[in-house]
C-alpha cells in the first residue's frame, strides 16, 4: 500500500502562484506515473498533469504554460509548480500515483484563488 502526503494549498490572489508537493511512502517515483488531479465543487476530478519515471509530462489544456509537474528523485517528491493562478483553478488537489492496475490517491489538499 503506498500512502500519498500532500501539502502547499491554500488562498493566494489571482495572479499569484503556489507550489504543491506530494510525497510517497515508498521509493516509486522511478517506477509509477505521478501526477495531480483536481476536483471543483460540483464537477468531475480532472487530471491536471503526469510524469513518467523516465520524465515525460503531459498537461490539460488548461494550464499548459502556467503549471509545471516536476519531481525529485533525491526528496522522493513530486511537485506542481502553479503560476498565473485563476480563479477556475479553485478545488481540491489531488496526488496520484499509478502503475500497471495499481493506483492510488493522496488526501487531497485544498486550492484557492480569489481576492
Amino acid at each position: 500500500q503506498v500512502q500519498l502526503v500532500e501539502s502547499g494549498g491554500g488562498l493566494v490572489q489571482p495572479g499569484g502562484s503556489l507550489r504543491l508537493s506530494c510525497a510517497p511512502s515508498g521509493s516509486i517515483l522511478s517506477i509509477y506515473v505521478m501526477g495531480w488531479y483536481r476536483q471543483a465543487p460540483g464537477k468531475q476530478r480532472e487530471l491536471v498533469a503526469t510524469i513518467t519515471s523516465t520524465g515525460n509530462t503531459n498537461y490539460a489544456d488548461s494550464v499548459k504554460g502556467r503549471f509545471t509537474i516536476s519531481r525529485d528523485n533525491v526528496k522522493n517528491t513530486v511537485y506542481l509548480q502553479m503560476n498565473s493562478l485563476k480563479p477556475e483553478d479553485t478545488a481540491v488537489y489531488y496526488c496520484n500515483a499509478q502503475y500497471l492496475r495499481l493506483n492510488y490517491w493522496g488526501q487531497g489538499t485544498q486550492v484557492t484563488v480569489s481576492s
